[in-house]
């Protein structure tokens, strides 16, 4: 039986635009693995390693305008949108050969022998090593930033980890390209290609998870496909750890105070957030809780005059089209649920944005309005109307695990006034960044970054942007009495490498 076509198609008629490739057989998948594998050596030294991410990064952007191109055929994302992503994924390979040279990731500790101890200390020495063989699924909302080159890749490859990364359908063509580049970049530094695999298919996708070779996954997509590769990781003989960002709705709360003080602004702050990207955003808010009575009133409108200026976009793909249309047609038919603006259909290939509301008494137990508690993917949010604290309360204790949770705060209660501390207290539990006054669209690459949340939002305590994200791909060993000249060059007492250390407990810089 001849492997099936993959085909690039274009989102803005739904057509196929041509054949890329055919869907990797397990033969096909073995032998990227086994290559991956077999390139774990070259990427040993640190300072090949971080100058191979930052020619990546140049390689890449020397590639802007192939890439751009072809990644808005394929997603219709739009130029602008698709060259700052372009941007951010090259700036997050070089900040990532930055932290390779800088060694402090390594996390050593060394302890000399303490006798007077109780129990008495031995010689110990401790750092961090490479897993091995990262399987990467790519995601569909950000064909660059979270796929290919993107964040898991970038941060395997720091760690010291080749990938096999798996396609995402909607945009194989993209995919191919920057493979491409990057093992251009690899060759320029005697790196074999086998560095940076690629495979096409869901079978392929399935193969992958099982190979013995693989030491750990990243994903970023729906909680189904998810769960069902952590299922899938777990029942392996060897378990492997898989770092899953499976879906979010990212919770605001609005206060009364806040509204009544700034409701044109946080409604057309919402209105931005909510249809950026055509509401394509793994961290869009999804569920907002705002007052009832008059400051709740003229936050609404302020969304409704707002929303309507979005243009109809085109979604990732007609699925995804589909899914959304039936989605919130499903929603809106609830009871109590009204649309002030109806989001739906925009035209035969496109989609609008609109907004619901809800009394929060509907949400506070459970019912038929808990499907208003599931991420719905594309330009809506819902907005739950509470008359009192409890209210508030009631909703937030339903809720699953997010990547963001907001609270939008009046200015006395930013100082320390009312129930400002309070209220960032329940929602901690919720999420893994919390934000005040501001929208969550917008994942800054920064050492300080937490970019995921307690299940569903991600599988693991870990983040997959930012500095700390290469700790998914690393363990820790420790040596116990090994003679010195037997010890990673890392480990020895004089440090030849000049890397950051905690010695007998003193951290050195």
């Amino acid at each position: 039986m001849a492997a099936a076509p993959v085909w690039s198609v274009d989102p803005r008629t739904g057509k196929q635009r041509e054949q890329v490739a055919v869907e990797a057989t397990a033969q096909e998948v073995d032998a990227a693995v086994r290559a991956a594998h077999e390139a774990r050596g070259a990427l040993a030294d640190r300072t090949i390693r971080a100058a191979f991410l930052r020619t990546a990064a140049d390689e890449l952007q020397a590639a802007k305008d192939g890439l751009v191109e072809t990644a808005d055929a394929e997603t219709a994302l739009g130029p602008v949108r698709l060259t700052g992503e372009l941007a951010r994924t090259c700036y997050q390979l070089r900040a990532f050969a930055d932290i390779v040279d800088e060694g402090a990731f390594l996390d050593v500790v060394i302890n000399h022998p303490d006798d007077t101890a109780t129990p008495p200390i031995p010689d110990l020495r401790r750092y961090k090593v490479a897993l091995g063989v990262v399987a990467v699924y790519s995601a569909s909302n950000f064909p660059f930033a979270f796929s290919v080159a993107g964040g898991d890749t970038a941060s395997a490859l720091a760690a010291g980890c080749p990938v096999v990364v798996k396609s995402h359908p909607d945009h194989p063509a993209l995919s191919e390209y920057v493979a491409k580049v990057l093992r251009r970049a690899a060759a320029r530094h005697d790196i074999p290609e086998g560095v940076v695999g690629l495979v096409h298919g869901f079978e392929a996708g399935v193969e992958l998870i099982k190979h013995p070779l693989v030491a750990a996954a990243g994903f970023t997509g729906s909680v189904r496909g998810g769960r069902a590769l952590f299922d899938a990781a777990a029942a392996r003989p060897v378990p492997i750890p898989f770092h899953g960002e499976l879906g979010s709705l990212n919770p605001v709360v609005v206060t009364e105070a806040a509204a009544a003080e700034r409701a044109e602004a946080i409604g057309a702050g919402l209105a931005g957030s909510m249809t950026l990207g055509v509401g394509q955003f793994c961290v869009k808010p999804g569920l907002v809780l705002a007052p009832a009575g008059a400051a709740g009133d003229a936050l609404l409108k302020s969304l409704t005059d707002a929303v309507p200026h979005t243009d109809a976009g085109v979604l990732l793909d007609h699925r995804m089209r589909d899914n959304f249309v039936a989605g919130v047609a499903e929603r809106a038919g609830l009871p109590d649920v009204d649309s002030p603006v109806t989001p739906g259909a925009g035209g035969e290939h496109t989609v609008s944005a609109g907004f619901l509301t809800v009394p929060a008494s509907r949400l506070a137990a459970e019912g038929e309005h808990d499907l208003l508690l599931e991420e719905c993917f594309g330009p809506v949010t819902v907005v739950a109307r509470y008359e009192d604290e409890g209210e508030v309360k009631a909703v937030l204790s339903r809720l699953p695990g997010n990547l963001t949770a907001t609270v939008q705060l009046s200015e006395e209660e930013a100082a320390g006034q009312g129930r400002g501390a309070e209220i960032l207290a329940e929602l901690t539990p919720l999420a893994g960044r919390v934000l005040v006054n501001g929208w969550p669209t917008g994942v800054a690459v920064a050492p300080a970054q937490h970019h995921g949340g307690p299940y569903p939002a991600t599988t693991s305590t870990s983040t997959s942007v930012g500095g700390t994200a290469i700790e998914r791909w690393m363990r820790p060993v420790a040596y116990q009495n090994a003679p010195e000249a037997l010890l990673p060059v890392e480990l020895r007492d004089e440090n030849p490498l000049g890397l950051p250390r905690r010695f007998n407990g003193r951290l050195e810089r």
